[in-house]
């Protein structure tokens, strides 16, 4: 059988299907890396130049995810090693907790159910969501479902990309002049080092006091102390977030009322799960037939 590296435990979903078809060895300390041929590992690994010289027969890395940020990509092609991500199987659900968490920020949800459970009835008024204007930073599959699901609610749909997009909303060329025009602003860029804390004070400033943030793509994306200093001083409403600086670990300064927090849940159903995983098996699978991985980066 061929030999695949598992940077980390594998979730059980996909488990059982990848060791039908392959000797699946977990963590560089007892694995065989002079034979080793797949590396499999979550949206969020590390995999530099440093850890691909001591992986001298590897052929393709397999995310189980679609963030490859993390991920020396030149160091990848300079040996011909071919990266495959689950491309597609999470686009819907991410888009859904997206919208989630704005209605949660925006109706209080959270905040009003931990009331309740104490007790209490009596709560401060919320937020109306319909008609308001909402910003999209990012154009991709994600994005795309973000800005159909919210666009019924919208009074107007704009969007901030690398190039203006086939799409009714409209175009906004830099990210400050989006915030400043929404009342909602969703993060569904890729990371790397063009979005690396984009999201920073004069953006924020930009979207302004009644302004929300909702961040499923990645906490690389905010300056996350500018976050924190925006919403002590009132300069936001609140903020949605499914991802943050340095997962896990979330600062206390952003437990509050204003604030709705999720542990990086964006791809967690069982469906999405039980796809990704199919899609990682397919993309070996196909890598060692010869044939070009479904979920191929280029």
């Amino acid at each position: 059988m061929i030999d695949i590296l598992a940077l980390s435990p594998l979730p059980d979903t996909l488990t059982p299907s990848l060791a039908e078809h392959y000797a699946v060895h977990v963590g560089l300390d007892t694995a065989p890396l002079d034979r080793i041929r797949g590396l499999v590992g979550g949206g969020a690994m590390r995999l530099d130049a440093g850890l691909l010289a001591r992986l001298p027969a590897l052929e393709i890395v397999a995310v189980h995810g679609v963030g490859h940020d993390g991920i020396d990509k030149a160091a990848l092609a300079a040996r011909g090693i071919t990266l495959a991500i689950t491309a597609g199987t999470l686009t819907e659900d991410v888009a859904d907790l997206a919208i989630g968490l704005w209605l949660a920020v925006e109706r209080r949800i959270a905040v009003n159910d931990r009331a309740v459970r104490g007790g209490g009835w009596d709560v401060p008024l919320a937020r109306r969501a319909s008609g308001r204007r909402i910003g999209v930073f990012g154009l991709g599959a994600i994005g795309r479902a973000i800005a159909a699901r919210a666009a019924p609610f919208a009074s107007e749909l704009l969007y901030t990309a690398r190039s203006k997009k086939d799409v009714p909303w409209r175009y906004v060329p830099d990210l400050r002049t989006l915030a400043a025009a929404s009342d909602a602003l969703f993060l569904a860029a890729a990371a790397g080092a063009e979005t690396d804390g984009a999201v920073d004070a004069g953006v924020l400033a930009a979207l302004g006091p009644q302004g929300v943030l909702v961040n499923v793509a990645r906490g690389s994306l905010v300056d996350q102390a500018a976050l924190i200093a925006a919403l002590d001083a009132g300069g936001i409403a609140g903020a949605g977030l499914d991802v943050f600086a340095d997962e896990p670990a979330v600062p206390a300064a952003l437990h509050r009322d204003t604030v709705v927090l999720s542990p990086h849940q964006g791809s967690a159903t069982h469906e999405a799960r039980a796809a990704m995983a199919a899609m990682v098996v397919a993309n070996l699978d196909a890598h060692f037939a010869g044939r070009e991985p479904p979920g191929l980066v280029r």
